[in-house]
């Protein structure tokens, strides 16, 4: 017996679909687990919050705006949580204790896996709910938009702290 050419299409978008949010989950769980690795091999907790060498903003406060990002973009707008959000504090708040950087970041772990466990597929091929970016994106697009914005942050606080284990 043949299966009707729609009946395959089917599976396979329902596949990719899954594929996607699955993917998606790990890679932000992979990547904030990295996040905490790099604020907790800070072994000054005071070296988190300097700017040194033309860097504009310290691992402390990227870690502070990547929580701040996520929590908005994905746990209350995706995932209906109540967090507000102080954008201006992210950049502008010093000597957070860096186990409460820690804190933050589990908790932002589950925020996430929560969110994306409540996103149907209908979400993610709709219009993302607020405008962010300079165009009108899908929930789909935006997503992958905030993966990598999280590792592009990554990146620098993991090239903050190795500048500073050699200078300071």
């Amino acid at each position: 017996m043949q299966i009707p050419y729609y009946q395959f299409f089917e599976f396979y978008r329902l596949l990719i679909i899954t594929m996607l949010i699955n993917t998606l989950k790990s890679l932000f769980s992979r990547e904030l687990e990295k996040l905490k690795l790099e604020i907790s091999l800070y072994e000054d907790e005071k070296k988190l919050w300097i700017v040194e060498k033309g860097i504009a903003n310290s691992a402390g406060n990227l870690c502070l705006h990547l929580i701040g990002n996520l929590n908005t973009f994905i746990g209350k707008e995706l995932g209906g949580t109540d967090f507000v959000r102080h954008r201006e504090l992210e950049f502008s708040s010093k000597d957070v204790p860096q186990s409460e950087l820690l804190e933050k970041i589990d908790d932002t772990i589950v925020v996430i896996q929560n969110a994306l466990d409540k996103v149907s597929e209908a979400q993610l091929l709709e219009e993302y709910p607020l405008l962010v970016l300079k165009e009108k994106t899908s929930t789909m697009f935006f997503l992958v938009h905030l993966a990598t914005h999280l590792t592009y942050h990554l990146g620098q606080i993991n090239y903050h702290r190795r500048l500073l284990a050699t200078t300071i």
